[in-house]
């Protein structure tokens, strides 16, 4: 199976981020991609809460998922849109971070909201506090299609491996991260945290990305630190997207997951422990 993992740079309005992402979806269609992953929040990055909350649609009326949808089914392929920011019922308003698996058929077959919101201090002049706009998901999910299991993350929940442990010891084969990881944590941690996951899991790891300086109509604007990765299950690096916009392809065999699986069974040696 061929895989692509888009890399964007959006900015904050999401009507200018599709048509490069449905061009992107269509260069790595022509390239016989069965599988396609777009980065976190596609339809757009924004620092300001009032401008996502006008230009945030809900699932049922949001453009960029619709439109991806008909791209989907036009190009008879699986598309992760690795998340959209979507207005949700929530009395307290807050949006979702929620990725989206669409079959060939447009159907969409799975969705995920994102579960670990990134509230950190990365800096004295980078502080993220991404549950005041988002509410966070409670379920993992876990993805039946025909090339395989997938198992639906999203960015921050990367660094909390006992997710990545539950999704592969109920069956995932693949593990993907849609990401618009930090410039400054993503050079210090991204490819190693992907890597561990992989090791620790025998998964492949999908992880397409945000790269770049992401310019805001409403805001200071944010850089991205890129590098979308695709990991094999005993931790090699298959393929690297570097710091520039565009897709990046690479192929997976399943059977590398049962082979690391058969090598390092870890998945299956858990035992209990007392304290701390």
């Amino acid at each position: 199976m061929r895989a692509a993992l888009v890399q964007l740079t959006v900015t904050d309005d999401p009507a200018a981020n599709l048509p490069v992402t449905v061009g992107f979806i269509r260069r790595a269609a022509a390239a016989g991609a069965g599988f396609i992953l777009t980065p976190e929040l596609t339809n757009g990055l924004s620092s300001s809460r009032a401008h996502q909350r006008s230009v945030f649609r809900s699932e049922a009326e949001d453009p960029t998922l619709a439109a991806l949808r008909a791209e989907a089914k036009a190009a008879g392929v699986w598309l992760l849109i690795g998340s959209l920011g979507v207005l949700t019922d929530d009395p307290d308003g807050r949006f979702a971070n929620r990725s989206f698996l669409i079959g060939p058929d447009a159907d969409i077959a799975a969705r995920y909201d994102k579960i670990h919101m990134f509230d950190v201090n990365v800096s004295e002049t980078e502080v993220y506090r991404e549950s005041e706009g988002y509410r966070p998901g409670g379920r993992a999910v876990l993805a039946e299609t025909p090339f395989g299991k997938v198992g639906m993350t999203v960015c921050y929940d990367l660094r909390f491996p006992a997710l990545y442990r539950r999704l592969a010891q109920a069956g995932a084969q693949i593990l993907t991260v849609p990401a618009a990881f930090n410039h400054i944590t993503g050079a210090a941690h991204w490819e190693t945290l992907l890597r561990a996951r992989a090791i620790e899991t025998g998964c492949f790891m999908l992880a397409p990305a945000q790269t770049g300086f992401h310019a805001e109509s409403h805001g200071k604007g944010r850089r991205t630190h890129g590098h979308a990765l695709a990991v094999a299950p005993w931790g090699e690096v298959l393929a690297d997207a570097g710091t520039e916009p565009g897709v990046t392809l690479v192929d997976i065999d399943l059977a590398r997951v049962a082979e690391a699986r058969h090598r390092v069974p870890s998945l299956t040696h858990d035992r209990g422990f007392d304290g701390p």
